[in-house]
């Protein structure tokens, strides 16, 4: 039995015994450590984390979560309605330039053992709110997932790249895009000096253990450095170590109310083409994010998206700002007034390394008090 890989530098496959720990790459000379497949008492490390609850803790997190207003209908968010056929990616779809698109991508990894129940909930949450809220044509909105029954759909590597150039392909002055991702997320090693906590974030396609991670400086090449000025593009990316999968150069503190500097360190600019990117993740970048049933009991959701959603349908003119403080506080709230015994709900239920805060960064800085939250 074989394992197969990818060098962390230089992107050649590689062919490793099951037994081996770690393999140097014949053509860069890298050292590869071999990932096996997660056991249960690490796989929160490994991606995003899936929560069960039961009982009187799902009706007081649900409370705790969800605030005051109203919770999404059951039918937006059911994985049993069926897929849209789309032809977006065929040329006569393409003749004619979009103002608003979209690519939503959610991976479940069903065939594994520790899949994602979540992930196509998400999607089709995402899809309604854009298509209902936000005026998005369904041809104009690609959707990725493992139940798709055209085969350029489904969310491997080269699939989730070619959706991602089609998305800016021709993008012109007022145009709108959306890129939404959820599913596992995890970090490497930073080789090319970019990154100020000296790992890339990634995002993983169903086939990643084969083909490897979209790197964080990838999707910055592909989806924001193209951005032609009065383009806007969005990333929601509902993932563990998420916070700056965009690489984009801005970061808010919303703790002391901010921007930092998220410029990399060897100095090398990652700007747009004049357009601008906004980027709002599940969680900063040493963090992992939950996939639960608490905010809806029959159906898995991710945290962030579910609450973004809700929040957003209940409040159309909302800022950036209050975006991001109350996705933050109604899980800060579920974590610290739903105790047991002196632990909180979530570090009872699901471990005590358990942290999730929200992050938004964008191309350039702006009043995140002022700036209404438009796709």
């Amino acid at each position: 039995m074989v394992i197969k890989l990818v060098c962390l530098r230089c992107r050649q496959k590689l062919t490793a015994p099951a037994y081996a720990e770690k393999i140097t790459c014949l053509q860069c000379g890298e050292v590869n450590p071999i990932i096996k497949k997660p056991s249960p008492a690490t796989s929160r490390e490994q991606g995003k984390i899936s929560l069960p609850l039961i009982g009187k803790s799902m009706d007081k997190l649900k409370k705790l979560l969800l605030g005051n207003t109203q919770r999404l209908s059951d039918s937006s968010g059911s994985s049993s309605s069926p897929p849209s056929k789309l032809c977006a990616l065929d040329d006569s779809v393409n003749q004619l330039p979009a103002k608003k698109r979209a690519v939503l991508c959610g991976v479940s990894y069903k065939k594994w053992k520790y899949k994602l129940k979540g992930t196509i909930n998400d999607v089709m949450n995402m899809k309604t709110l854009l298509t209902q809220t936000y005026g998005f044509l369904e041809r104009n909105v690609l959707v990725l997932t493992e139940e798709e029954s055209d085969t350029r759909l489904i969310p491997t590597k080269a699939n989730i790249e070619n959706c991602l150039k089609w998305l800016v392909n021709g993008c012109q002055k007022g145009d709108s895009l959306v890129f939404y991702y959820s599913g596992h997320g995890l970090r490497q090693p930073d080789f090319n000096q970019d990154e100020l906590d000296g790992f890339d974030e990634t995002i993983c396609p169903v086939d990643f253990l084969r083909e490897g991670m979209i790197v964080d400086n990838d999707i910055y090449a592909t989806i924001v450095k193209p951005l032609s000025e009065g383009v806007t593009l969005h990333a929601i990316v509902d993932a563990c170590h998420s916070g700056t999968i965009l690489d984009l150069e801005h970061v808010y503190e919303r703790d002391r109310r901010r921007w930092t500097d998220n410029r990399p360190p060897s100095g090398v600019r990652k700007k747009t083409s004049g357009g601008i990117a906004y980027s709002i993740s599940a969680c900063e970048d040493n963090q992992v994010a939950a996939d639960t049933s608490a905010l809806n009991s029959k159906t898995m959701n991710g945290a962030m998206t579910y609450i973004l959603i809700d929040v957003v349908r209940g409040n159309p003119d909302i800022t950036y700002g209050d975006l991001l403080d109350q996705i933050e506080t109604r899980i800060e709230d579920a974590n610290q007034q739903g105790c047991f015994g002196g632990s909180t709900i979530l570090s009872k239920l699901f471990g005590p390394n358990l942290s999730q805060k929200p992050l938004l960064s964008a191309s350039e800085e702006f009043p995140v008090y002022e700036r209404k939250f438009k796709l």
